[in-house]
């Protein structure tokens, strides 16, 4: 009688553990600009979908398109104070952060190929930065997705820095990317993504800057019909949550997040390519006239970057930063 009321209490404390290990799944929010239908937008189904398919259940991810849950800022805001959330930054926003070196991934025609861009992500001064922004807070889950090269969309025909200078342009909301489009000849605005139909709309600003597939996912095309393809950035996007968060998870769940979130980048890159041509003919087809940049004017434009780089000191580089990053992504 004693061993059955034993074996019963030891049955009835493995029951409670299971059912406690088998609790409520982590619901991971990724709260993202774009809409669903971009080429990211599909790269987060698939992750989703990994992460449904190679876990255990104790895990999903939910995914918040067109700023549901707030803007980038507001969202790094709160994985700094431990929320199960994650977005898509870049160098650019980690340097407002406080690792100020970063900040040069995002600055212009400072790549010349996607492989550069990809060799600098395995460097061991890569590396180094995203050790640094850990200790800020932030965890970099992944960074091989392909956001793709960034252009410039206008309300009047763009070819080169001589029609830029003093265009009101808008940039996504971070120091790097105005001084840098400030340095190309424009005047960089400030703006959330959410709020530039708008602005195009009634004057405020003449210009956007951004993929193609962003640029046509926001219909900027209604209001806006020109595009350079100048590509003075090549964006590569990477996915960020709090350590916080990242720490409070399984060995397991951690693992699951970063593997599956590279696999889902490789995917997402295929599309965006797949993409590209198919972007560009919807605009020609709703009225967007397609400027290519000439290589004349793409020596203007890199010698306007140099001067952006050269003040590298102002925005708080280390010094020759650029040259030890032109070096480390095997540039010549």
């Amino acid at each position: 009688m004693k061993r059955s009321l034993a074996f019963s209490v030891a049955l009835a404390f493995f029951a409670c553990g299971m059912a406690f290990a088998a609790g409520p799944a982590v619901k991971v929010q990724i709260g993202f600009e774009n809409s669903m239908t971009e080429p990211v937008g599909q790269g987060l189904v698939k992750w989703q979908q990994l992460v449904k398919e190679k876990g255990d259940g104790s895990m999903e991810i939910v995914l918040y398109p067109d700023s549901q849950l707030g803007s980038k800022n507001s969202l790094i805001d709160s994985m700094l104070l431990g929320e199960p959330v994650i977005t898509l930054a870049d160098g650019a926003f980690y340097a407002d952060y406080g690792v100020k070196d970063f900040g040069i991934v995002f600055g212009p025609f400072l790549f010349d190929t996607w492989e550069q861009v990809w060799k600098l992500t395995e460097s061991d001064w890569y590396k180094n930065q995203c050790g640094l922004l850990e200790k800020k807070g932030l965890k970099i889950l992944s960074s091989n997705w392909k956001y793709g090269d960034r252009h410039t969309q206008t309300t009047k025909l763009v070819q080169g820095p001589d029609d830029l200078k003093g265009l009101k342009v808008r940039v996504p909301t971070n120091k790097i990317q105005t001084d840098g489009f400030n340095a190309l000849g424009a005047t960089a605005v400030g703006l959330p993504l959410g709020e530039t139909y708008e602005a195009l709309t009634t004057g405020t600003i003449s210009g956007v800057e951004n993929p193609l597939a962003t640029l046509y996912g926001r219909k900027f095309q209604e209001v806006a019909k020109y595009i350079l393809l100048d590509g003075h950035v090549k964006n590569f996007t990477t996915w960020i949550c709090g350590t916080t968060f990242f720490n409070s998870l399984t060995p397991a769940q951690q693992k699951l997040l970063i593997e599956t979130g590279k696999e889902a980048g490789f995917y997402n890159n295929k599309v965006l390519e797949n993409a590209e041509q198919g972007y560009l003919d919807k605009f020609v087809a709703e009225g967007v006239t397609i400027t290519k940049l000439s290589d004349a004017n793409r020596q203007k434009f890199q010698v306007a970057a140099k001067t952006f780089y050269a003040n590298g000191t102002k925005l708080g580089w280390s010094p020759k930063l650029y040259e030890t990053v032109r070096t480390a992504m095997g540039a010549k």
